[in-house]
């Protein structure tokens, strides 16, 4: 494969890492027999995540759940994941990242981001565009955030809680969405798939980053 070939191969492997673009691609975009391999109840269903009381979206039917440690000191993985306008230099599938008010990442904090979208048949549109808005926050512990992500065509409400948990070693990091919306609902087990996906690929870029930032890692 020639580099610019390989090049252009990592881009879209990037941008199909990105939850909200995926979920929303499934129906339409998912193999076929991709329903069947989800079938399965998602990971950790019943036993929600929460910040400050309130957790994701209890009717939703698309929804996955998954975690990581971190070798990292929690001050460093907490700013990481707050600092909205720097998601751009360490997640390759956000585009464009900007807050919408000042100051530290608080409850009723807004931030407006974009992350490109592939070519599919559900739409024109060449980006998702996503405004979340912060619900729930404690600092160093929890955040959970809502907000519409849409595109001509399309439209999903999602809720995304993540909970921050210092162990031995680094941070025990959790995070739990859910998607409801006429593009998702069309094929529950796709989608979910593909959320399954988008977060794990997320979980992964914080953790690379983190670990990238912290000299003296333990074995």
């Amino acid at each position: 494969m020639s580099r610019s070939r390989s090049t252009r191969a990592r881009a879209r492997a990037a941008l199909l890492s990105t939850p909200l673009a995926l979920a929303l691609l499934g129906a339409a975009a998912a193999p076929a027999g991709a329903a069947g391999a989800a079938g399965a109840a998602p990971a950790h269903r019943g036993t929600s995540l929460t910040c400050r009381g309130a957790g994701v979206d209890p009717d939703a039917r698309v929804r996955y759940r998954t975690e990581a440690v971190i070798h990292a000191p929690l001050r460093t993985v907490w700013k990481l994941q707050t600092d909205v306008t720097h998601w751009p230099s360490w997640q390759a599938p956000v585009a464009t990242a900007e807050r919408l008010d000042p100051g530290p990442l608080r409850k009723g904090s807004a931030f407006h981001w974009t992350t490109p979208l592939p070519p599919n048949p559900a739409t024109a549109a060449p980006s998702l565009d996503i405004t979340s808005t912060v619900r729930q926050l404690r600092p160093g512990s929890c955040i959970r955030w809502t907000g519409p992500a849409v595109a001509e065509g399309l439209h999903i409400d999602g809720v995304h809680v993540w909970n921050f948990t210092e162990v031995d070693g680094g941070v025990l990091v959790r995070t739990e969405e859910t998607h409801t919306g006429p593009q998702v609902d069309a094929n529950v087990p796709a989608a979910t798939a593909i959320l399954r996906q988008g977060l794990e690929g997320w979980l992964h870029d914080l953790k690379t980053a983190a670990e990238a930032r912290t000299p003296h890692r333990p074995n």
